[in-house]
């Protein structure tokens, strides 16, 4: 099969505080779904400040201070691009001294939303980091935000140290989101055998319990441990209350259900569920 056709778990990685988190779930993820690990490192390209100084230095100094400037950002993207060689190369030696198979290491050069969408075909899951170093502790990387509007595949969003699931949780209110994370729990091999919370918040009590008793049954014919819970108030502090109370490793929830294509991502119910769950939480468009 050709590399264009095969599908990949791909890790975006650039040396930032998760690049060893993002790359454990990952060589995890792809070892669990049976496909191989891809490790991309993207480096963005930078626009050279060209103001008019013509008021300031002559038209011939201006040109040859254009002309430096153009040149040091070669020089800067030839050392980024080496950096980013280093930083592959001993996250492929991480992983195989983990036991893992060899990843494919790949790096790219623009825009990594375009770099994602362009090979989006080649992606099964997309692993990244909740921020880079240059974001802000309260909140998310920007390139974060820009690929869950762009992309059309889950995407694991990685914000600790690598631990492996004992537990997950499914965010569920049995719309369209919801039962595409349902189906993907109990038929897909990425959380086999690994016991599930199936909460519900919101819901009239009995329209709730409703929709968990299918779902519950769902999950247990495929042979997956089920726990479910109908709960009250505010959806985002009752769904981080409750999976620090049971002590759950990771949240799969639908994203963007209830906002407007146009609104999508930033201010919304999954980007506060992103910045506060504090374990990683998996997308599904």
């Amino acid at each position: 099969m050709s590399e264009s056709k095969q599908e990949y778990v791909v890790a975006c990685v650039d040396g930032a505080a998760y690049t060893h988190a993002v790359t454990d779930y990952a060589a995890w993820a792809a070892k669990r779904i049976g496909q191989p690990l891809k490790l991309l490192h993207n480096v963005e390209n930078r626009e050279v400040a060209s103001g008019d100084l013509s008021g300031a230095i002559g038209l011939g100094a201006q040109e040859i201070l254009m002309n430096e400037l153009v040149e040091l950002e070669q020089k800067r993207s030839k050392i980024v691009l080496e950096q980013g060689k280093t930083i592959l190369q001993g996250l492929s030696e991480r992983v195989t001294g983990a036991g893992y198979e060899a990843p494919v290491l790949r790096q790219r050069h623009g825009s990594l939303t375009e770099t994602l969408v362009d090979c989006e075909n080649e992606i099964r899951l997309l692993v990244m980091g909740i921020r880079g170093d240059q974001s802000d502790d309260e909140q998310l990387g920007a390139h974060l935000e820009t690929v869950a509007r762009a992309l059309h595949k889950p995407i694991l969003v990685v914000n600790k140290p690598f631990s492996e699931p004992r537990s997950i949780m499914l965010a569920y209110d049995g719309g369209d989101h919801s039962r595409k994370a349902l189906d993907m729990i109990a038929n897909r091999p990425l959380f086999r055998g690994i016991p599930c919370h199936v909460v519900c918040v919101g819901n009239k009590s009995h329209d709730a319990q409703l929709i968990l008793t299918k779902a519950a049954g769902t999950l247990k014919d495929a042979g997956i441990e089920t726990t479910t819970a109908a709960l009250s108030g505010d959806p985002q502090k009752a769904l981080v209350d409750y999976r620090r109370s049971n002590d759950i490793d990771m949240t799969v929830m639908g994203a963007f259900s209830h906002t407007r294509i146009r609104e999508l991502f930033v201010g919304s119910f999954t980007a506060k569920m992103m910045l506060s769950t504090q374990k990683p939480l998996l997308l599904l468009r």
